[in-house]
């Protein structure tokens, strides 16, 4: 029996250790199919997508996305520096994961680079004392999109962002214009271990009715 569009929403978690096995060339182009269905602004489609599976790429861009990784490490230890050794233990565990996947980028099957022009995208939250956000909403819904299809298809991903901060030397390796930015990086393949399940807030903590009540 096929799953549930909810089994498959429900189990799609970060996937960051995979098997070295190609994905077909039939089954990534269903999954970027599904980010291409997502939904933007004027239906503009500000984003493209930049598939790589060359390994010097990979290996190019890992070095950058390692040294990134890196710094993020040390800025969660040091935040945790005051907490129980258990949590402190469990946090290293769970980065230790991620400074794998970094250091063994050349060894994901396929990276796909998210990349956006922002002059088609619609800021409608830029004048608020606030980080702006709203304008991720023509972008990331493709990334989501992506990544639910690929858990779909039994591969998994992750999103990653910090090689944004490398943008420049990222638009030199990959050579996507000047007026485009990086907004996020997917590793994806068959994955080491099993999908899901989630650990995520109860539904009653996240949802509010009619008005915000403490």
């Amino acid at each position: 029996m096929s799953e549930s569009f909810h089994d498959v929403i429900s189990t799609t978690r970060s996937i960051r250790r995979y098997r070295p096995d190609p994905i077909p060339a039939d089954v990534l182009d269903r999954v970027l199919q599904a980010a291409v269905w997502a939904p933007s602004g004027g239906n503009r489609q500000p984003w493209r997508m930049i598939v790589v599976s060359d390994t010097d790429q990979k290996r190019k861009l890992g070095a950058l996305y390692v040294e990134e990784w890196a710094k993020y490490v040390a800025y969660n230890m040091e935040n945790a520096k005051n907490a129980p050794q258990e949590a402190r233990d469990k946090l290293a565990a769970g980065l230790a994961v991620g400074t794998n996947l970094a250091e063994k980028m050349h060894e994901v099957p396929v990276v796909v680079f998210f990349v956006h022009d922002s002059r088609l995208i619609y800021v409608t939250d830029d004048h608020l004392p606030r980080t702006s956000v709203v304008g991720g909403a023509s972008l990331y819904p493709a990334v989501q999109n992506l990544l639910t299809a690929a858990r779909a298809e039994g591969l998994g991903g992750v999103l990653t962002t910090l090689i944004a901060r490398r943008e420049d030397e990222v638009r030199e390796i990959l050579g996507f214009p000047a007026e485009w930015g990086v907004h996020a990086m997917v590793p994806i393949g068959w994955p080491q271990g099993r999908h899901g399940p989630l650990a995520r807030l109860p539904l009653a903590k996240m949802v509010h009715h009619d008005r915000w009540q403490d």
